[in-house]
């Protein structure tokens, strides 16, 4: 790993520019960028400032427009729908959970989906904001690219389909989970790529349902081959894939289906130079306090999540988390030590940076 680390401020500066520098506005600009680096900070390196060199290639191709403006387009009772304009799905997002948490504020719960969106980063960041409100918050999507081969096939159909929940404990205390349906997300495969580190058997198998764990092999078999892909959740039958199959099915249908977004293998067979990517986000704000007095849920949540963390171990150096535990302590450590990039990455951005003649901040 490279030992060059930088500050959030730092990775949030220069988001900001490259963003401003494509035609965002500033606010848009610096809403995508604080989402993004977030992801960073947390220690989802597949998701955060990483994301620039696709994004400029979306941009190129035409199927980006990153002026968009997300708006609210209807609203029935506690539900309403947004049309993300074809832009970044990261301030679409954000507009996205608001206005559910707006409704959960009227109605106790809140949904709100957005069509015509785009790559929106880490499904947990949507999650996360509705912990502000004392909120329950959960986030599923879309994709674009068809990659997770279902249980039993050659070739890939649908996306990584990311799901997330995020629940209030007492005094900060709170439960983010934040997952792909795929054993990983194909970002981190890239990540390892970037590092030139093998990949764990079962992330990654070829037209013959072989697995592959040489991480620039295992790119070529995700983003360039017909047949092979990544695994559903369980990696395996024998693992319970099919489980992780209907996960992404049943994202599919809430952030797809509903929100008239792409099916990823339809769309990958048809699509035309130009055509939107079409993400779908499903976006819902549950308020505890009509089933019960916030506080006392956030207690019983609490106990519940330490009585978790203070079971014995099987090892006395790693302790039982919960889910969100391992982002905030990387969290932590980040905002003391700084956030590596590596130096392919750093790379990359140097060279992106030069072609939409913007000052490179990470030297």
């Amino acid at each position: 790993m490279s030992d060059k680390r930088f500050s959030l401020d730092q990775l949030h500066r220069q988001t900001t520019a490259v963003l401003q520098a494509w035609g965002m506005t500033q606010e848009r600009a610096d809403t995508t960028a604080r989402l993004m680096c977030q992801a960073d900070l947390l220690g989802v390196d597949s998701h955060g400032i990483s994301m620039l060199p696709t994004y400029e290639a979306k941009l190129q191709a035409g199927t980006l427009h990153i002026a968009a403006v997300p708006t609210v387009v209807r609203q029935f009772g506690a539900t309403a729908v947004i049309d993300g304009g074809a832009g970044l799905g990261h301030p679409a997002g954000e507009l996205g959970m608001r206005t559910a948490m707006e409704l959960a504020d009227q109605h106790g719960v809140g949904v709100a989906i957005v069509t015509n969106s785009h790559h929106f980063g880490a499904a947990g960041a949507y999650a996360r904001l509705a912990l502000e409100r004392g909120m329950i918050g959960m986030v599923c999507s879309s994709a674009t690219h068809p990659i997770l081969v279902p249980t039993g096939a050659r070739a890939p159909a649908l996306g990584t389909n990311p799901l997330a929940l995020a629940a209030p404990g007492a005094n900060g205390d709170a439960f983010v989970l934040d997952m792909a349906t795929t054993t990983v997300a194909a970002n981190k495969v890239k990540v390892y790529d970037y590092y030139g580190k093998p990949l764990p058997a079962g992330w990654v198998v070829n037209g013959d349902g072989e697995p592959i764990t040489e991480s620039g092999e295992a790119m070529e078999w995700i983003f360039k081959q017909a047949l092979g892909g990544l695994t559903p959740l369980g990696g395996a039958p024998e693992m319970g894939s099919h489980k992780g199959y209907g996960l992404a099915m049943m994202i599919q249908i809430l952030g797809g289906t509903l929100a008239a977004a792409s099916f990823p293998a339809k769309l990958h067979a048809s699509r035309q130079p130009g055509d939107p990517d079409n993400v779908g986000h499903f976006m819902l704000a549950l308020n505890p306090a009509v089933f019960r007095e916030p506080d006392a849920f956030q207690q019983d949540l609490s106990e519940t999540l330490d009585h978790l963390r203070g079971m014995e171990p099987v090892s006395p150096d790693t302790p039982v988390q919960v889910a969100g535990d391992p982002e905030n302590a990387m969290a932590r450590q980040r905002t003391q030590e700084g956030i590596p990039l590596s130096d392919a990455l750093l790379g990359q951005l140097r060279a992106l940076c030069e072609r939409t003649k913007v000052e490179f901040l990470l030297g």
